[in-house]
């Protein structure tokens, strides 16, 4: 029988972003600043100064972000009873695809590079369900949607949302592991 499948979007849902350019703020302006920033704020402008696009072209910000708490024993989960991809819009920023490769290299070294895709629009990607932390690539999902919560889509109530990953694992009913 055939699996299902998942399509997962590393930055904001594998990969920690918002610690990341928290981390990055920090350590440019001394000032530490709390993940509410990015409450119902469009994630490029949460940071004062165009601060996100900065970090965003510097060198190694993709390699170094945080894991996503519970991400990868997670997805090894999903494994177990999907077919996984990692879907990642890799393409507009030019350090990302080569560093969000090596990412993954180190943090999820059991998803097989077949199961690896950078793009530029996810709305080619069909899978049986989408996780993502925006509507503009869950919106054309041709599967089902799950959105990951983060502080930008707090006000979005349009597609089913998942606060982390144990409640990813609940909604797609994976059975736990011993």
């Amino acid at each position: 029988m055939k699996k299902r499948s998942i399509a997962i979007d590393m930055d904001g849902v594998l990969a920690d972003t918002e610690s990341q350019y928290l981390h990055y703020y920090e350590q440019e302006y001394g000032k530490r600043l709390t993940k509410d920033i990015f409450h119902n704020v469009p994630e490029a402008e949460a940071l004062p100064n165009g601060s996100i696009f900065k970090y965003l072209y510097t060198p190694g910000f993709f390699r170094t972000i945080p894991v996503m708490a519970g991400a990868v024993e997670a997805v090894r989960r999903l494994q177990t009873r999907y077919e996984v991809y990692i879907v990642s819009a890799a393409m507009e920023f030019p350090l990302s695809l080569f560093e969000k490769k090596e990412w993954l290299a180190e943090h999820f070294p059991f998803i097989h590079w077949h199961n690896i895709i950078f793009c530029g629009d996810k709305s080619i990607i069909d899978t049986d369900f989408m996780i993502d932390d925006y509507c503009k690539n869950l919106d054309f999902c041709k599967g089902k949607p799950i959105l990951f919560s983060a502080g930008h889509n707090a006000g979005i109530t349009h597609h089913l949302r998942a606060n982390n990953w144990q409640e990813i694992l609940d909604i797609l009913d994976v059975v736990p592991t011993n």
